[in-house]
Formats: structure tokens, sequence, C-alpha cells
């Protein structure tokens, strides 16, 4: 059996590795420059305009940003703290560390431009989510990369039966990497970090071979998970709402007070992020270096595997928003990827390089070093044995919401493929599995999702690139009518119905919003 599964963790590796680096990185890279093109670089162009629809909406009353329309829907910021939960996981931490002690400090450059790019790309799975969806048989919102290459892909010349094919295979993707990466390879991550921060010499025994501790641990986060999860996307959208600011702002202040800390060598940690961008493995000799395509390669991988911009994933709540416009919500999908990797993991980054772990000099790790702890030493090193208690701590809330987000992203897919009625079995199915997370020794179980979540973006990918000129209609229509002020009629929904009621409601709400401005 050993062989077995050692023969099938080497042919999983091929696959991940060709899927991920050979196919994948490249594939991303070009949807996020096309789609960055294509929309005559909104992220940049319309920076104070994103930014003023998105987080500043919030603050601005009268907006409907954080405002339910009614029962069936969440809020537009309901809808991007969800997506965030899923997102912001431990890849923010450990992954970003794993970056730059493979990589060296130039892995973070490279990390800035796949989030650069991948701000579009998400931005145009985000409106193409919105333009394709449609209410289901409960009244509640679905949408996501099946309905667009169903629908979108699916309504050119010779594509019918291809799209429903891929959107098929996509569907079933989601629901595998659900229950790998998406839950047992998060809970076991909890589990190994709460057990080093609080049970280290602390030995309960076993129960037929598991460690009482994680069978413990496993069965708390099952319940909890099973309270929230099993209540539906509006109990999971309540509950991030409002953990996800709170967890995001504790790190990025814990992450800056380490900074100010090591304030004299910041200038340092910069200098080495854009000298070894580039692979200058002269400065340590050869193959000693940290060569190029290998910095390239971890920092594109991280940048994607953190904001997971491309997957499709984040779409499908996303699209249960209350928004009407599709541009609207593909800011918020702008503004994901900006908090989740420019900022939460430059933080990280800033948090490892100023640990004294790695070298910034040669850009090398400092022999011994674990990358899966480093955060953590880093942390100990200024708040003592509290700042790994804190790093556990939110090692533990970002990998929880990753779990809840990805249970949405499950049910949507088996939505798709079975109805409605079988999500109830699947979020009963997803919420017992978490138990087998807390139990799991071997790693093969993740390694093998992340393998299906890489698989995911394949079709998610071929959709958004065959519908660019859709988005880049969307887009200059919004631009239009919203910030150039000209009067043309709104692209709002693939379906004439639900086009004309979108209509409707979205004039009613921006009269409602000019009249709270002029204090009517």
């Amino acid at each position: 059996m050993d062989a077995f599964f050692d023969w099938l963790a080497e042919v999983n590796g091929v696959i991940s590795d060709f899927i991920w680096v050979k196919v994948g990185l490249i594939l991303l890279i070009f949807t996020g420059v096309l789609m960055t093109c294509c929309t005559k670089f909104f992220q940049i162009t319309h920076f104070g305009h994103w930014i003023k629809e998105t987080i500043g909406s919030v603050f601005r009353r009268g907006s409907s940003t954080t405002k339910k329309t009614d029962k069936k829907t969440i809020s537009q910021f309901q809808a991007l703290c969800t997506a965030l939960a899923a997102t912001m996981g431990t890849g923010n931490i450990a992954g970003v560390a794993a970056a730059v002690v493979i990589g060296g400090p130039g892995a973070v450059f490279w990390m800035w431009i796949a989030a650069f790019f991948g701000m579009m790309t998400n931005f145009s799975e985000n409106v193409l989510g919105i333009y394709y969806r449609r209410r289901n048989k409960d009244g509640e919102w679905s949408g996501g990369a099946m309905y667009y290459l169903a629908d979108g892909l699916g309504s050119k010349k010779h594509c019918r039966i291809i799209s429903r094919i891929l959107a098929a295979l996509f569907s079933v993707f989601v629901i595998l990497a659900s229950f790998g990466i998406g839950n047992m390879g998060q809970i076991n991550k909890i589990v190994l970090n709460l057990e080093s921060a609080f049970f280290g010499n602390v030995d309960l025994g076993t129960v037929a071979g598991i460690p009482v501790i994680n069978l413990v641990i496993g069965i708390a986060l099952m319940i909890l998970a099973g309270l929230i999860i099993l209540g539906g996307l509006q109990r999971i959208a309540s509950f991030a709402e409002k953990i996800v600011p709170f967890m995001a702002i504790t790190y990025i202040v814990g992450s800056l007070i380490v900074m100010f800390v090591h304030i004299g060598s910041i200038g340092d940690m910069f200098a080495s992020i854009f000298r070894f961008a580039f692979g200058i493995d002269a400065v340590v000799g050869g193959a000693a270096g940290v060569v190029i395509s290998q910095v390239i390669t971890q920092g594109f991988k991280r940048g994607v595997f953190s904001n997971e911009a491309g997957l499709g994933s984040s779409v499908m709540v996303h699209s249960s928003s209350n928004v009407k416009e599709p541009v609207k919500q593909g800011m918020w999908g702008i503004f994901e990827v900006f908090v989740d990797t420019i900022v939460v993991c430059t933080m990280t980054a800033i948090v490892v390089l100023s640990s004294g772990y790695i070298d910034l000099e040669t850009g090398l790790a400092a022999e011994g070093v674990n990358d899966a702890t480093l955060v953590s030493q880093a942390f100990g090193n200024v708040f003592g044995q509290a700042g790994e208690i804190f790093i556990a701590l939110a090692m533990l809330m970002f990998a929880f919401t990753t779990v809840l987000g990805w249970s949405h992203y499950g049910s949507k897919a088996v939505e798709y493929l079975a109805g409605t009625k079988a999500t109830k079995i699947y979020k009963v199915i997803f919420v017992i599995m978490i138990i087998s997370g807390a139990i799991m020794t071997s790693s093969l179980a993740w390694d093998i999702s992340d393998t299906f979540n890489g698989f995911m973006m394949v079709p998610n990918l071929i959709a958004v690139v065959a519908l660019s000129p859709l988005v880049a209609r969307i887009t200059k229509n919004y631009v239009d009518r919203r910030i150039k002020g000209k009067k043309v009629k709104p692209l709002l929904s693939y379906d004439p119905k639900l086009q004309q009621q979108a209509e409707e409601e979205l004039a009613k709400e921006y009269s409602e919003e000019v009249k709270e401005e002029v204090g009517v």
C-alpha cells in the first residue's frame, strides 16, 4: 500500500507541475495581461473610482454597499468578505514564507506583478458572473464559471457541446478541491498550529491510533463550522462580515509593529526585493544562487495561490450579491486581490525579510530554516511567546474562514450538477469531512486537491479569454455611463427579462443615492 501511495504522489507531482507551472502560470499571466489591455488598464486609469466605489462606499451615507435588498441575497460588502474569507488562508502566512525561502526576496516582486494583472482577471470573472447569473428554485442568485461557460461560451458557433462539458468538469473540480484544499488541508494546518502553540507538552494518548488532542480539536471545529455552514450563505456571509475585517486589520497591525521594530533595515528589505527580482545569482555564485526562473515561478505561484484570481472560485459568492452593475462587482474583485496580495501578503513578506533568517545580501535563507514556522518565529522575536500564539490564532482564523468560503463554492458546484436539494447532502458531508482533516497525517490529500484546484482554472480561463470582447464592451458601457456621463443603454444581463428588471432597480437605486447625497 505504501508503494501505491508513493507512486500516486509521484504521478500527482508530475501532473501538478504541468498544470500549474508549465501551463497554468503562463495561461494566468496571459489572461491577466489580455484583460488589462482590453479594459484599458482599468486598475490604474480608474484607480480613484474603484476605490471610491468599493471600500469608500462602505462609509458613504445612503450607499447600497452594505444593505441587503432581500433575504435571498447578500450585500456587496458581505460578498467581498466571504470571498476574502475563502482566499485569505494559510497561504497568506506560510505560503509567502515558503516563496521567499525557496525563491528569495525577489519572489515578492513577481508576486506583486501577478497580483497587478490578477486584479483584472478577477474583475473579468466577476463581470461575467453577474452578467450570466440567474435565480435558482429557492430564489437565490446562482452564478459562476459554469454558467458563463454554458451560456456565454456556449452561445458561440460550434461551442455548445464543449462548453457544457467544460462547465461540468469545472464543477466536478470545484467539489473535489473544496474537500481537499478548502477543507481537510486547512483544518490540518489549524490542528498542527494549535498543537504547536498550546499543546506542545501535552499528551492525552490515542483512540484507535488517533491522537485525542487532534480528535477533540476536530470535533470542536466540526460543530462550529456546522452551525455556520448549515445555516446557508446568509449565515456564512454574516460571520465573514464580522470576522474578516477584524482578522485582516489585526494581522496587518501586528505586522506593522514588527516592521517598525526593524525600521532601520526597511530600506535594505525593499532593495533586496528589487535586486533579486531578476535572479542576480552572481552575488553568491552559480548554482548556489537563486536563479531567475525559480524567483519568477515562486512569486507568480504565491500571488495566484493567495488571491485565486483565474480559478473562477470567488465568482460564485460575488454573484450572490445584491449588485445590479456587473462592473461594480468586478471592482470589488479588484479590491479583493489588492487586499489579499498587495496588502496582507506584503505584510507577511516584510515580517519574513525582517526576521534575520533571510540574508538580505545573498537572498538565501539561513540553514535549517523551516518556512512553515518562519512567520511565527519572526513574531516571537518581537513579542516573545505571545507572538507565536498570535500567529497560531491568526492561522486559525484565516484557515477556518477559508473552510466556510469553500463550503459555498462546493455547494454551488453541486447545485449546478444536481440541483438545490443535493446541496443539503453536500453540506453535511463537507462538515463531517472536517474530522478527517484533523486526524490526517499525510499531505497527499492536500497535494491532490491542489492539482484539482489547478484544473479549475483551465476551463475558467478559456471562457474568460473567449468572452474578453464582451467584458470590454460591458466595461466601456459602464465608463461611458457612470464616469463620462453619456446616456447609453446599460449592459446588465444576458437575459432580457433580468436586463429589464435590473434597469428598473438600477434607476431607482441611483435616484435614492442622489437624494441621500443632497440631503433630501
